[in-house]
């Protein structure tokens, strides 16, 4: 926690940065800076097409991304029933939502953290923040603050330092419309 505010100063000036999330370091930056998860999508070489997970601290953190009128109640509750916790939910996107956060889908994967120090990152910085593990293409995911500057270090302007959640798997990921499982959890 000690390095928080050096973390959300990052994050506000459009930087890519590295947290802890329940199973690996996560990367991350501002959803709503264009700029920013341009930098996020080059450093992970990864396709703006696949759209990238939002992590939040709270559901009314996603709400300006997600369109949960498309949803019924019941589809909500089951929804609701595993937030906070490991489960990213793929949901409608409200109108506007930009494509480089949704890549090819008219969808959005959103998450509500479970992890202490997440949840206090997106409540000091006033929103979500993308997320996707903190690794190169091809390379396993970093699991402690050492590994994760090993791989990325020289890209990253800060690194929020602490531990995972101890799970072994990265977040399970389900369609919120239909229930199915895309990614076991």
């Amino acid at each position: 926690m000690e390095n928080l505010a050096q973390v959300v100063a990052a994050l506000k000036q459009g930087e890519v940065v590295a947290y802890p999330t329940e199973a690996v370091f996560g990367v991350g930056c501002d959803p709503d800076n264009e700029q920013a998860v341009q930098k996020l999508l080059a450093l992970k070489q990864r396709p703006v097409e696949k759209g990238l997970i939002l992590i939040a601290a709270d559901y009314e953190q996603l709400m300006p991304y997600v369109d949960d009128s498309q949803l019924t109640a019941e589809q909500i509750q089951r929804i609701q029933a595993t937030w906070p916790g490991p489960v990213t939910w793929v949901m409608p996107t409200k109108p506007g939502v930009p494509n480089f956060l949704t890549g090819q889908f008219d969808t959005i994967a959103v998450r509500v953290t479970d992890h202490p120090l997440v949840q206090e990152l997106c409540r000091q910085f006033g929103k979500p923040l993308t997320s996707t593990s903190a690794n190169l293409t091809g390379q396993e995911p970093g699991r402690t603050a050492e590994e994760v500057k090993q791989q990325l270090g020289a890209f990253l302007p800060a690194i929020l330092q602490g531990n995972t959640g101890g799970r072994d798997n990265p977040s399970e990921i389900r369609d919120a419309i239909t229930g199915n499982v895309f990614r076991q959890g």
